[in-house]
C-alpha cells in the first residue's frame, strides 16, 4: 500500500438488475417499460420484483401488486422471475469485483456488494469498477464511496443511475442532515414514525437527539444503534466472510383464496416439504417453525414456535405451522401462506 493510500469502502449496486438482465436477453425491450415479477402474468396475484426506469416513470415500484402496475402502465412488458439466470449474472459481477487488485468483497445480495480497498483515488477506482462490470456482463452499476459501510451504502442513492457519489464524515451533514430519517439505511417506516413521535423528523434531529431518549424508546441496543446511524456510523472494514443463512422459507400467494381446511392443510404440507429440501441441502435441521399468513383482503400475521428437538420431518413442521395458524382463531379466507424453518446454528456459530 502506498504511503498516501487510505482505506475506502465502495458500495456497488447494479442498476435495475433483473430488468437489465432481461433486456440483455431480449434487446428489443431496450427503452420499454419492463416489469419483472411472479410468473409474468399481471392478472395473477404477485408483486413487482424489479421495474425498469421506464416503468418507474409511471410510478411502478418493487413490492407493488402486478395488477396495480398494469393499471399504471397498460403497455408495460411483464416478464416472469428467472432465478437461475439472475444468479449466474450475479456470480459474474462478483467475480469481476474480486478481481480488483487488493479488494475485499462482501456480497450483500444478487445485485450489490461492498468493496473494501486502499487507494488515493476512490472515484477513479469506482469508474474502473463500473467499466469492468460493464465489459464483463453488459450491466451498468452505481457506486457509492464512503469511509463507513453506512455512508457508502447511502451514497449510492445519490449516484444513481450509472454514477458515483462520495459521502464522508466531513460531508455527511451537508447532504443528509435535512433528509428525513427514513432516508437512513436500516430505518423503516415504523421506526421513522416512532422517531417522529419523539420530535425527530430529520437526520439532523437524530444527530442532536438525547441518546437516553432513544434508549428509553428503543432499548439499550437499538437506541445507540439509531444514534450511530444518524451520524453515518458503521463498519470501517469490509467482512468477506460468506453469509451463512439462519433459516430457509417458502411462501405462496394463491390465485384463489384458500377457504376449505383440506386446502390449507395440503398447502402447508407442500411448503414444509420444500423447506425440508432446502434444510437438507444445508445439512442443518429445523429447530423453530415460523408461519406467515395473509388473510383476505390484506391482513398479515406472523407466529413461530420452537420444536422439542431439531428435525427434518416435514409432517411435523407442517403440523406445527397448522397449530400456529389455528392459534390465531381467524377464519377469514387465506391468500398467502409461508413456512420458514429456522436451522440449528453451524458448528462454531454464526460469528460476529
Amino acid at each position: 500500500m502506498a504511503d498516501d493510500d487510505r482505506p475506502w469502502i465502495l458500495h456497488v449496486d447494479l442498476d435495475q438488475f433483473l430488468a437489465a438482465v432481461e433486456v440483455l436477453r431480449h434487446p428489443e425491450l431496450a427503452g420499454l417499460p419492463v416489469v419483472v415479477g411472479g410468473r409474468g402474468d399481471p392478472t395473477e396475484r404477485a408483486v413487482v420484483s424489479t421495474a425498469s426506469y421506464e416503468a418507474r416513470a409511471f410510478g411502478i415500484r418493487s413490492g407493488m401488486p402486478l395488477r396495480t402496475a398494469l393499471k399504471r402502465c397498460p403497455d408495460a412488458v411483464f416478464l416472469p422471475v428467472d432465478r437461475p439466470v439472475y444468479e449466474a449474472a450475479s456470480e459474474q459481477v462478483m467475480a469481476t469485483l474480486r478481481a480488483v487488485p487488493g479488494a475485499t468483497v462482501q456480497v450483500l445480495g444478487w445485485d450489490e456488494a461492498f468493496v473494501g480497498v486502499a487507494t488515493d483515488d476512490p472515484e477513479q477506482l469506482a469508474r474502473r469498477i463500473q467499466a469492468d462490470v460493464l465489459a464483463a456482463t453488459g450491466l451498468h452499476c452505481s457506486v457509492g464511496i464512503g469511509d463507513t459501510t453506512t455512508r457508502a451504502k447511502i451514497a449510492t442513492d445519490f449516484g444513481k443511475p450509472r454514477g458515483t457519489f462520495t459521502l464522508t464524515r466531513d460531508t455527511w451533514m451537508e447532504f443528509m442532515g435535512p433528509r428525513p430519517t427514513r432516508a437512513l439505511w436500516g430505518v423503516g417506516p415504523r421506526v421513522a414514525a416512532r422517531l417522529e413521535r419523539l420530535g425527530i423528523g430529520t437526520v439532523a434531529d437524530l444527530v442532536h437527539a438525547d441518546e437516553q431518549v432513544l434508549v428509553a424508546e428503543f432499548g439499550p441496543t437499538m437506541g445507540p444503534h439509531y444514534a450511530r446511524l444518524g451520524r453515518g456510523g458503521g463498519h470501517t472494514l469490509v467482512d468477506p466472510t460468506p453469509w451463512v443463512p439462519r433459516a430457509h422459507g417458502r411462501e405462496t400467494t394463491y390465485q384463489h383464496d384458500l377457504v376449505e381446511r383440506d386446502e390449507v392443510v395440503e398447502a402447508l404440507r407442500v411448503l414444509a416439504v420444500q423447506v425440508v429440501d432446502d434444510l437438507r441441502a444445508e445439512d442443518r435441521p429445523c429447530q423453530r417453525v415460523h408461519l406467515k399468513v395473509r388473510f383476505a383482503p390484506f391482513f398479515t400475521s406472523n407466529r413461530s414456535r420452537k420444536l422439542p428437538e431439531p428435525t427434518y420431518d416435514a409432517d411435523l413442521i407442517a403440523a406445527t405451522a397448522l397449530e400456529l395458524l389455528d392459534g390465531l382463531g381467524d377464519g377469514r379466507p387465506i391468500r398467502l401462506l409461508g413456512v420458514r424453518g429456522e436451522m440449528v446454528p453451524p458448528e462454531g456459530g454464526y460469528g460476529v
